[in-house]
């Protein structure tokens, strides 16, 4: 069984002291390939960095998430330009809108968020996008520019079923991470995940976030990482009503054509 982990941040300062153990972990656990999350102007040319320490085995996205979008200038969109033009790099971002936490304001995350789907019209390359509490602006901005625009995936759903089929209907891609493990406030997901076509669902794990909150032991550490995205496939599965085998072998086939992957030795 063959699993392709489409959001990891692995150039987190948590992953530094023992990336290659975690690497081997997650082989071990069944992850044959993995997008490494590029989300800021220090952690995209990074992600790049370890995309190609890893051939085969990482690839990369480079955006600027909107908690950083106070970052973006013309020399930060010149450097992401340069970025995507790797063949590592395999969708621009992470990008979109955040109006749970406003880090950044709410008009300059618009503004980065445009240009970054400027990039995309750009280069073609798929978009890799985050949108929390911020639904009708993100859906507004993305829908000016859907039609011209590539393969989009929405990672790290968390919405409601109203959200779900907005972005099904803008044939947007959907990735599915631990959340829906978390007993608290991730019931919703699995009742609703059985509604994503298999040819548009993805399963990630936002590593070092969103560490299930169902897994038996619970690591002291309480860091997730790229080896728990076998639970995570699990759970979907169960809430899909199909064997994890079944759901690995479609979500792997989705990924690995919606970035482009090669096939992975078994």
């Amino acid at each position: 069984m063959q699993l392709v982990d489409i959001g990891a941040n692995l150039s987190h300062s948590s992953f530094q002291h023992d990336l290659a153990a975690v690497l081997q972990r997650a082989r071990d656990g069944g992850v044959a390939q993995l997008v490494v999350t590029g989300a800021s102007r220090e952690g995209s040319p990074q992600a790049l960095e370890l995309a190609r320490a890893h051939p085969g085995l990482l690839y990369a996205t480079a955006g600027i998430h909107p908690h950083h979008a106070t970052e973006y200038d013309s020399d930060t969109d010149a450097l992401l330009r340069e970025l995507v033009a790797a063949a590592e790099v395999r969708a621009v971002g992470e990008t979109g809108l955040d109006y749970h936490r406003d880090l950044s304001p709410r008009a300059t995350q618009q503004f980065a968020f445009e240009q970054q789907l400027q990039i995309g019209l750009d280069c073609g390359k798929p978009l890799f996008l985050h949108q929390r509490d911020a639904h009708g602006d993100f859906m507004a901005i993305l829908k000016s520019v859907r039609d011209r625009l590539g393969a989009v995936v929405v990672h790290c759903f968390t919405g409601t079923r109203e959200e779900l089929f907005d972005y099904l209907d803008l044939d947007c891609h959907i990735g599915i991470t631990g959340w829906i493990c978390d007993e608290r406030r991730g019931l919703h997901l699995r009742e609703i995940v059985g509604n994503i076509p298999a040819n548009r669902l993805m399963i990630e794990t936002d590593s070092p976030y969103l560490l299930p909150r169902d897994l038996k032991p619970m690591p002291s550490h309480r860091r997730n990482e790229p080896m728990y995205l076998a639970h995570i496939c699990a759970a979907v599965a169960q809430s899909r009503g199909e064997t994890p085998a079944a759901t690995a072998a479609a979500t792997t086939a989705t990924a690995r054509q919606f970035f482009g992957l090669p096939e992975a030795a078994g």
